[in-house]
């Protein structure tokens, strides 16, 4: 690893792996110079041109990506003190407000604008959208939680969003929890023998089932499942499933399939501990937000 001790210790404080940070970071930095250098700015901006600029969004959301965004400086060779962090992660900010002042060489921080844009743009939609979801389900005992629906590569840096924005994490891979989903079931000829297959594979795991229907949901209960996904039910089903598992004080239950967030509430009150909306990753809006020179 080389990225700079202070901006490894702020992915680190933020729960980010350094290492596979910078392997991000630095791929996305060659999308842009694999070709060549940056012929604009080399023609355009000064040798040795220093700059002053805002890091401001455009409109409203919650900020997530700060640490990502000063391993892009780091990368493109911009020292950490050429930033100043004005804004934390996972604060709601307003239209206008500057996230970051930056005061770097001219022509690397041009060079570095659009990855360091895209990085942030992209968590801090994550965690703006994940935010709505969880002012939807406050005051319920109900959380908003992510899937395994992620950008490939970017996985770790989109569930840190999503943590950002106030939900919580899912597994982050295959190999951290155990969840039985339809296909497993068939393999292994039902949810019983599934279960019995996996615990003994794997006793120490936290152990997940999906369950399409409420028989499947009495099976796994039976089976002393303690977390299962309800997967594609109706409010009726939701509430039935919810009374089933009243006699299993350990059990929690999660909603999952094309859940819409003008229907939280009401998924929320049938009584369940959990929705997980795969869209949180896979299909937020960017969160606007831009470069601005102030002086160079």
């Amino acid at each position: 690893m080389t990225l700079n001790a202070m901006v490894a210790g702020r992915l680190l404080a933020a729960g980010l792996d350094p290492e596979d940070t910078e392997r991000v970071v630095r791929r996305a930095l060659d999308e842009d110079f694999r070709y060549g250098p940056d012929v604009t700015s080399a023609a355009t901006a000064r040798p040795g041109a220093l700059a002053a600029a805002g890091v401001v969004a455009r409109e409203p959301g919650v900020l997530a990506g700060l640490p990502v965004a000063l391993a892009v400086l780091d990368a493109a060779g911009i020292p950490p003190a050429a930033a100043e962090v004005l804004h934390a992660d996972g604060d709601r900010i307003d239209r206008g407000a500057e996230v970051l002042r930056l005061r770097a060489p001219l022509r690397e921080l041009l060079g570095a604008e659009r990855t360091l844009l895209n990085f942030l743009t992209h968590l801090s939609g994550v965690a703006t959208a994940t935010r709505a979801w969880a002012d939807a389900l406050s005051g319920t005992r109900c959380r908003v939680r992510d899937t395994r629906k992620t950008t490939p590569g970017l996985r770790q840096l989109e569930k840190y969003a999503v943590r950002c924005g106030g939900g919580l994490n899912h597994r982050m891979g295959l190999g951290d929890a155990v969840l039985i989903k339809d296909n497993h079931v068939a393999a292994a000829g039902g949810i019983a023998a599934a279960i019995a297959a996996v615990r003994a594979a794997a006793p120490g795991l936290p152990l997940e089932v999906e369950c399409d229907s409420l028989a499947q949901v009495r099976e796994a209960l039976d089976a002393g499942v303690g977390l299962i996904l309800l997967d594609n039910m109706g409010l009726a089903d939701l509430r039935a499933a919810v009374a089933m598992a009243g006699r299993y004080p350990a059990a929690r239950l999660e909603a999952s399939g094309g859940l819409r967030l003008d229907a939280a509430s009401a998924v929320a009150e049938t009584g369940v501990d959990f929705v997980a909306v795969g869209a949180l990753t896979h299909s937020s809006p960017a969160l606007d937000l831009g470069l601005d020179m102030l002086s160079c």
